[in-house]
């Protein structure tokens, strides 16, 4: 029992939640977590190994960053979270050293086991509640030489408009942007504000990855808007080749 005077340990997840969340890890949760995870790590890997990669443009790319151990922040947009995840597992087993930023919320506890079981590093928190966290949190993996990956419009959008905080924590860690895009054959769109894609099973895909975007470091504020439509512009870019590719 603490009072109000007492400072929170932000190392618990548990401090982090939203106070405005009646959701809590209970026993229940906790049991139907063990049970389901072996359940949905399965049917996610069944489905991940359904896919047919028809093409990976930039293939070049990917093998360099992986192969120099490039510290780098890959982004894409949230509606192809699915294909992006999968994109960067394939680079985990590469060598790859990802992280994520996954929610604080008892939903986000999942998925940041699956992250952590590709052999990915997790930080957990939100902009709106623990942003100065996040971003501390965050700052520190790339300083481990670890790329964290950047949902480019997320988590609330607008749809497919590349937000300036990544470009700057991009600036702050000196660490080049990774612009991911890609396409699927066949798949369904949920009714929400990203269109969230979910490819069918074992669906035709095309991968692709730009080259890497560098902030100089002395790079003033007011330029940061030149990169966030550069980066805006590249993801646009290799989803629509992407797009073209998968459409032959």
């Amino acid at each position: 029992m603490t009072d109000e005077n007492t400072p929170s340990n932000f190392s618990d997840i548990q401090a982090r939640r939203s106070p405005s969340s009646s959701r809590q890890r209970s026993l229940w949760r906790r049991a139907y977590y063990a049970i389901g995870m072996p359940i949905l790590q399965g049917v996610i890997s069944l489905l991940f190994r359904s896919y047919r990669i028809e093409a990976v443009i930039g293939q070049d790319v990917v093998d360099r960053l992986i192969n120099s151990g490039t510290t780098c922040a890959p982004c894409y947009w949230h509606q192809h979270l699915i294909l992006g995840n999968l994109f960067l597992r394939k680079w985990i087993t590469r060598g790859f050293r990802a992280g994520f930023l996954i929610s604080a919320s008892v939903d986000g506890d999942v998925p940041s086991r699956i992250a952590r079981s590709w052999g990915a590093e997790v930080v957990r928190g939100s902009a709106n509640n623990t942003g100065a966290l996040v971003l501390r949190d965050m700052h520190g993996l790339f300083r481990r030489g670890i790329s964290v990956v950047s949902i480019a419009d997320g988590p609330t959008g607008p749809k497919a408009v590349f937000k300036t905080g990544v470009v700057l924590m991009a600036r702050i860690a000196n660490v080049p942007m990774v612009p991911i895009g890609c396409a699927a054959e066949s798949a369904w769109y949920l009714n929400r504000w990203d269109d969230f894609m979910i490819p069918k099973p074992f669906s035709r895909i095309v991968l692709a990855v730009g080259e890497p975007v560098t902030i100089p470091p002395k790079t003033p504020v007011d330029a940061m808007e030149n990169y966030r439509q550069q980066m805006e512009d590249a993801v646009k870019s290799l989803c629509e080749r992407s797009k073209e590719l998968i459409s032959r």
